[in-house]
């Protein structure tokens, strides 16, 4: 039995392998940078508002705590709309590209069509957060983090309520950050 492996015509095909594998890694590198990066951007404010249909949502979220209040903490788009791990994160992404191509399309590109279309977007995001038990609101609220004694006593009350009956956050807190929009007739 011969081996062939230092045989002068393998040389090559190992260079041509090592290459390829190399190539591959740069690849998988540049892949991996390239898609944080994007990440990233995509998961600012500037981005999130760059579209002329979101500066109406934009100046709500402006003129709620979630952007000024006494100890001076934001809750920014992403802190709200984005979940942190990545599955879901993505998913987000892919579903909020469907806003995009609302405002492409000239579905939502004005204040008024946005109006129109403001409780069906509205329900969509309610029910996300119900599905996910408010996982966004969660990264930085918790009912075990909370100190009732700080809380006016009408608050109080409802938190300890709605952790006894297991209620989520947003099932209290719909319109915290944006206007609630109203029911249209039927």
């Amino acid at each position: 039995m011969s081996d062939d492996s230092n045989s002068p015509v393998n040389k090559p095909v190992k260079l041509l392998r090592w290459i390829g594998f190399l190539f591959a890694v740069a690849l998988g590198v540049v892949f991996a940078i390239g898609s944080s990066t994007a990440l990233e951007t995509t998961n600012t404010e500037e981005f999130c508002t760059s579209c002329h249909s979101m500066q109406w949502v934009k100046q709500e979220w402006m003129e709620s705590y979630h952007y000024k209040n006494a100890s001076g903490v934001r809750a920014g788009c992403p802190d709200c709309h984005v979940p942190h791990s990545l599955g879901p994160k993505l998913y987000a992404k892919v579903m909020a590209a469907k806003d995009v191509w609302g405002e492409i399309m000239g579905t939502i590109d004005s204040e008024e069509k946005f109006e129109q279309h403001r409780w069906k977007m509205a329900n969509r995001v309610w029910a996300k957060m119900e599905a996910t038990d408010s996982r966004e609101c969660r990264s930085c609220h918790s009912f075990e983090s909370m100190d009732p004694s700080e809380q006016e006593k009408q608050s109080r009350k409802k938190h300890k309520r709605a952790q006894k009956q297991g209620k989520t956050c947003i099932d209290c807190h719909k319109g915290v950050a944006h206007k609630e929009p109203s029911e249209p007739d039927a």
